[in-house]
């Protein structure tokens, strides 16, 4: 006998249809399937065996076939035990193969008939609705973050009888809903406070332009200056996350196996700080059907590169495309997937080998060609892409020990998000949200410049010696200032703060 189970996989960050069929035939006893499945799924017919047996049911003496549909495209994961033991009872007669329409079904099993959690269940989640599945069956740990989804009815459980009891309409699952009072107060909490960072005024000012406009970072300074702690209280000056975002953030944290299991929905930026040791394929995605790397763990968020010259070439180099487009495009042998990465990169380094090149603290023990040597580590191309680099000098004793806080997270963030604002409405003929996005033909309409602010810039880009990508970047840069301080016009001071961010092209040159 046939019976069928529909389910779903993940590609990428998106979830696919798999309907699962299971057929019992007269033949040796044997369990095989079908259908490109990975080892994972391939080992689930011993944890379907023992849950099945371990609930009270006898295992078909016969031929079953497990075939996973579409047959082309690699199945990944644990999530189809449930499908697969849920199909083999239908097949048997144990229950009811009606019971199954217009319902789909994600879950791993434990020996015992447990249902465990599976990772991407968002992301199912929203393809069953799109799919026009009236209901989905998740693992109990996984409802909150399924029921974050529109358009389908979720329903959790934890062990297997309690998904046939629902099914033979003996005790019917509760059908899950988000707390969305409790998700909507957690949108607007900030996280770290800056005014928790002593002194770095211009570094708190670098912070804010680069927040107002998503603006690309480059803090330089010695050991124990405060960039770490800086880059860390980004997040909470940007504005909060919408659900929309929300909802994005948390499918791709899903998927790469990291939301953490008491939060069903992201609801802070995400900040991602990966070690310099890591390799390009931890940045940019890997596996054999590539999973989220590290930059798109960072979408809607910070990804902060501390020791950015300790980082290796390959890797610094695949931040190039989605800095420049906000997606990320992952070929390997199996597949070619896209990756949303619409992240704001913050980048700090030291000024030398030894940290402190230009310091008082203690003199710089490197010679002028090991810090030129260090700093072109970062090739040019790269630099080009990061619109302000900002000095972090040592903070001094005063600073220090002083009783009056900073600014606060709350206040800059209504700085922000009136900047942000402004943008906004400027640019949503163009579905663009930030300065940062604007491509040249923007650039051009919405940042001209009068006579003296073009004479100060021209004398920069000769002077400096910067690249064509460099000048965009002040003008997208000088726009923010001036929408920080609600002018119309780009003036020469805006021209030139914005210049005074091009610090690491003065040294390098």
């Amino acid at each position: 006998m046939l019976a069928k189970v529909s389910s779903f996989a993940i590609l990428g960050v998106k979830a696919f249809k798999v309907q699962v069929e299971v057929d019992l035939s007269p033949g040796l006893p044997m369990f095989s399937t079908v259908g490109l499945p990975d080892g994972a799924v391939r080992e689930s017919k011993e944890r379907v065996r023992s849950a099945l047996i371990n609930s009270g049911f006898a295992m078909p003496v016969s031929r079953i076939t497990v075939n996973l549909a579409p047959a082309d495209m690699r199945k990944e994961g644990a999530a189809f035990d449930l499908p697969i033991a849920l199909g083999i009872l239908a097949a048997s007669g144990a229950l009811d193969p009606c019971a199954l329409d217009n319902l789909a079904v994600v879950g791993e099993l434990a020996l015992d008939g447990a249902i465990r959690p599976v990772r991407g269940c968002l992301t199912m989640a929203v393809a069953a609705g799109q799919n026009k599945f009236s209901h989905l069956l998740v693992p109990e740990t996984n409802a909150q973050e399924a029921a974050m989804a529109e358009n389908i009815s979720v329903l959790a459980a934890g062990h297997l009888l309690q998904v046939l009891e629902h099914l033979n309409k003996v005790k019917p699952l509760p059908e899950v809903k988000a707390d969305m009072a409790a998700i909507q107060a957690g949108l607007n909490h900030p996280g770290l406070d800056l005014a928790d960072v002593r002194g770095q005024e211009q570094a708190k000012r670098a912070l804010t332009i680069a927040a107002a406009g998503g603006h690309n970072l480059l803090m330089v300074g010695p050991p124990g200056s405060g960039k770490t702690m800086l880059a860390q209280r980004l997040p909470g000056i940007l504005p909060p996350l919408t659900l929309a975002e929300a909802l994005e953030v948390t499918q791709v944290a899903s998927v790469a196996g990291i939301l953490p299991p008491d939060q069903p929905l992201l609801t802070q930026r995400p900040f991602r700080s990966p070690h310099h040791t890591i390799s390009d394929a931890g940045l940019a995605g890997g596996g054999t059907i590539p999973r989220p790397g590290e930059i798109s763990q960072a979408h809607h968020g910070v990804l902060f590169l501390d020791e950015l010259p300790e980082f290796k070439r390959a890797a610094l180099e695949a931040l190039r495309q989605p800095l420049e487009g906000g997606r990320l495009t992952v070929t390997r042998a199996a597949a070619s997937l896209d990756f949303p990465a619409d992240f704001m990169l913050v980048a700090a380094m030291n000024p030398c080998p030894c940290g402190y090149f230009g310091s008082n603290q203690k003199p710089c023990a490197c010679t002028p060609q090991q810090v030129r040597a260090y700093l072109t580590r970062v090739s040019g191309p790269l630099l080009d892409r990061i619109d302000l680099q900002v000095q972090v000098p040592a903070v001094p004793f005063s600073h220090l020990a002083g009783q009056t806080d900073g600014i606060s997270s709350r206040t800059v963030r209504e700085q922000v998000v009136k900047a942000r604002s402004i943008q906004e409405k400027r640019l949503r003929p163009f579905a663009l949200f930030r300065n940062s996005q604007m491509n040249a033909s923007q650039t051009r309409r919405f940042c001209a410049l009068n006579d003296s602010s073009l004479k100060l810039l021209e004398l920069a880009m000769r002077r400096l010696n910067l690249s064509a990508r460099a000048y965009s970047r002040i003008l997208k840069l000088a726009r923010t200032i001036a929408d920080l301080d609600g002018q119309a016009d780009i003036g020469p001071a805006h021209i030139s703060e914005a210049i005074s961010y091009r610090s690491l092209d003065r040294q390098i040159e």
